[in-house]
């Protein structure tokens, strides 16, 4: 086997098992919170709050720190970060299956974001270290195809594992072991296999030469690469903020709406998963070099955003699986062909500072998007997807009507 196809095929591998961890969370987190949270007398207002908290302040932590470490792996490689933030994830996960109150959450989830912040733009600068350009999109959708593999098989898990009629708990000081622990700790083991499998398998893509010449050199100018990359930056910023709406909200909503369990949340985020999935890893590599990445972006916006909109109008489980569908098919095409265009854009040089950054306006969304959806979300439980769905058809019109007047790249790259 080509040797680059094999280190990449690893880190594609170690990316899907870290993100089956992130998705067990994702149905058992607001379960987990309205258990701790009623337990410390809460009312159920701040539930939907702290929910939305905990996934904000994990995002903010990314927002400061991934930059930091997309720009350390210019200078001192990609392989030791990727260890760094999956060490991270793993350590965030067991003290999130021991809390016992909301403070070791929220201490768990911001440790968490600082470390695992390394993981997503790392592995993406790894990633353009061993592509072209002209692969370049195709070579970050099957990054996001190993992302949306792993939200698919991690909700199904996270659903089968929070059986809330498992009853046993042992507890030491302030941490304890019950049912609710169990899929925090399966995410913990996945993302411990995971390391071992990196520390073996993975090698550093950057040239020796490269690190050498990268530390003769002066410090990145990040104000002028922030402002070569803003109009990008933007658009990566919205479309995580509306994802994030969705993500931490709907959970809630479907208990409130539709009296859904983590089982049923659970299905509605593979299926999501799985479009994602599907459509990068067929349709964006098909359309790579045939259509412009910021067509297919202002496509994937217009979908996204219609897709999201209707969810505020289902009244029946098919449609409630047909309209979170086509909002996964609008971020498949949205999120390669952004991770495409700005490693480009950034240069080879500064790859890793580049999606670093792109990985701070995603986390930016992610952090503003559940603060928002919370408000919302008490004041009007449609409000956060009526909102979010306007804010992006907004962006398709305008990224349609840019592309109406010039040539997009030459305006928006």
């Amino acid at each position: 086997m080509d040797a680059m196809k094999k280190h990449l095929y690893v880190l594609l591998a170690c990316f899907f098992v870290v993100m089956i961890g992130f998705g067990i969370t994702l149905p058992v987190l607001p379960f987990y919170v309205e258990r701790l949270a009623l337990a410390g007398g809460a009312s159920r207002q701040s539930i939907v709050l702290h929910v939305t908290l905990l996934t904000g302040v994990y995002a903010l932590m990314q927002l400061i720190f991934a930059p930091l470490w997309g720009c350390w792996s210019d200078r001192i490689g990609r392989r030791p970060l990727i260890l760094i933030g999956i060490a991270g994830y793993v350590i965030a996960q067991v003290l999130f299956g021991l809390a016992t109150s909301l403070w070791l959450l929220y201490s768990a989830r911001i440790l968490g974001g600082i470390l695992s912040s390394a993981t997503l733009p790392v592995s993406a600068a790894y990633l353009a270290d061993l592509t072209t350009e002209k692969e370049r999109s195709r070579g970050m959708a099957w990054l996001g195809t190993a992302v949306s593999l792993g939200v698919v098989v991690g909700p199904a898990l996270g659903g089968l594992l929070s059986r809330q009629d498992w009853h046993f708990n042992w507890r030491v000081g302030h941490f304890m072991v019950d049912s609710f622990s169990i899929p925090f700790f399966t995410a913990a083991f996945l993302g411990l296999l995971t390391l071992f499998a990196a520390l073996r398998w993975l090698r550093e893509s950057l040239p020796k030469t490269s690190v050498q010449d990268m530390n003769k050199e002066t410090r990145t100018d990040w104000r002028t690469l922030i402002k070569s990359l803003s109009p990008l930056l933007v658009l990566a910023l919205a479309g995580q903020f509306a994802l994030t709406i969705f993500e931490a909200t709907f959970a809630l909503y479907a208990q409130a709406k539709f009296n859904y369990g983590p089982v049923e949340v659970g299905a509605v985020f593979v299926v999501c998963g799985l479009v994602m999935t599907v459509f990068q890893a067929g349709a964006v590599g098909f359309l790579a070099g045939r259509i412009s990445e910021i067509h297919q972006i202002g496509a994937g916006f217009g979908l996204m955003g219609t897709g999201i909109a209707l969810l505020a109008t289902a009244r029946t489980k098919i449609f409630v699986f047909a309209f979170v569908a086509l909002l996964a098919l609008g971020m498949a095409l949205i999120a390669p062909n952004l991770a495409a265009l700005i490693s480009k854009r950034g240069g080879e040089r500064q790859a890793g500072a580049s999606l670093g950054i792109q990985n701070a306006a995603n986390s930016l969304g992610q952090a503003s998007g559940p603060l928002l959806a919370g408000v919302l979300f008490i004041w009007q439980i449609n409000a956060p997807y009526l909102f979010s769905g306007a804010v992006l058809l907004a962006l398709a019109l305008v990224i349609g009507w840019k592309a109406m007047d010039r040539q997009p790249e030459a305006r928006l790259a």
